[in-house]
């Protein structure tokens, strides 16, 4: 028997939790009922944590939050409170995992639960916006998200259905044990993309074969944004980062930025990690419709990976910017840092004679970088390409 949080604003959707909580218990696993719900009181169920507690986990308080009546600000609130309580409850072994729904208010307030738990605590949301860009309910996180397909209003003959899925869904996610490796490995993380493949690979089998177990992230926002969580969270022995194409898509504003903070995690824990400039040569956007018009107007390079994605090549002005990005987070780090440099391209498309190749932008980037790299750091140049054997 395990126990699930089941987190919500059960003032306004008691009848739906009431519905939710019954199934779980039918499978024979405990409630832990956390209220978020700040118009009202919950009337269907005993309730484990009230929302007077997860306001002032948030730091506010309850009344506040009613008398001001700005929803804007009490899902903010409550949202922080829900993360913090969520975080506490699973330090002190208070479930096993977590499950909630809502629309796009009530997501946000519990999918920031979800968020505050590490990966591999089961985690379940039904939700009106189950679709699209699901980035800001998920995070790095591995949630669940179940489309609600109606509206979370009332136990009909649709959303039935949906509820008694998603309980059985966490039910089983609790019950399930992971099997142990048995014989647990050091952990080296990497960063790969499309173009960087085939260097990956070969790095992957070689440090398997001495005996280390290789965790590869796709960088695509997402993988860059995982990997860094996963350092944060103590999991990882070192860094192996390849492909750091997800600077080219924070410097052009493309689809796949990992954010301001990539390549931070690894030089705040102070792991040993090597970088490469995987892929910097190109930023990443949807299809060429979604290309911004400041680029189209312009002599830039493009080439269509696939029909959803278009790659436009970097110029020498981006590549200066990130490599004093690149040198800044890496004088910051706290534990042994080395920089690999590729000078025959750093991704297929910048190989001899490609479509990308530019050596005029590449050591752009080297030279910044190396202008303003402390002392110390270990830069390696070779004249191969970044996929060579």
């Amino acid at each position: 028997m395990a126990t699930i949080m089941m987190v919500g604003a059960f003032d306004t959707k008691d009848v739906e939790y009431a519905f939710l909580r019954e199934q779980i218990l039918a499978r024979g696993h405990e409630i832990l009922a956390v209220n978020t719900g700040v118009m009202g009181e919950c009337e269907a169920f005993a309730v484990d944590v009230d929302a007077s507690e997860v306001a002032a986990a948030a730091g506010a308080s309850l009344e506040s939050l009613r008398a001001a009546g700005d929803r804007g600000a009490a899902m903010k609130a409550m949202g922080e409170g829900a993360a913090k309580v969520a975080e506490r409850g699973y330090a002190e072994g208070r479930f096993d995992g977590i499950v909630g729904m809502g629309g796009s208010g009530g997501s946000s307030v519990v999918t920031a639960a979800m968020r505050a738990l590490p990966v591999g605590v089961p985690k379940v949301c039904v939700s009106t916006v189950a679709a699209g860009d699901t980035g800001a309910y998920v995070g790095s996180k591995d949630v669940v998200l179940i489309p609600s397909i109606v509206d979370v209003a009332g136990v009909n003959r649709i959303s039935r259905v949906i509820f008694t899925r998603a309980a059985g869904a966490i039910c089983g996610m609790v019950e399930a044990e992971p099997a142990s490796a048995g014989d647990d490995k050091p952990i080296v993380v990497a960063s790969m993309f499309g173009n960087t493949t085939e260097c990956v690979n070969a790095c992957s089998e070689a440090l398997s074969a001495s005996g280390y177990e290789v965790l590869v992230f796709h960088a695509t926002g997402t993988g860059g944004r995982t990997m860094e969580s996963l350092i944060d969270e103590g999991l990882v022995d070192a860094v192996l980062d390849i492909t750091t194409t997800e600077w080219a898509d924070e410097v052009c504003g493309g689809v796949f930025s990992a954010g301001p903070e990539r390549l931070s995690a690894a030089g705040r824990a102070g792991l040993p990690q090597l970088v490469v400039p995987g892929c910097v040569d190109m930023a990443n956007f949807g299809g060429m419709d979604t290309v911004p018009q400041q680029y189209k107007d312009g002599t830039r390079l493009f080439y269509e990976w696939n029909p959803e994605v278009t790659l436009m090549r970097t110029n020498a002005e981006e590549n200066v910017q990130m490599g004093r990005i690149f040198a800044e987070k890496l004088n910051a780090a706290t534990g042994p840092v080395a920089v690999l440099i590729p000078l025959k391209g750093v991704s297929i498309l910048d190989g001899d004679g490609e479509l990308f190749c530019d050596r005029e932008a590449d050591h752009a980037f080297s030279a910044a970088l190396k202008a303003n790299l402390d002392e110390g750091i270990l830069v390696r140049e070779v004249d191969h390409n970044i996929n060579d054997p």
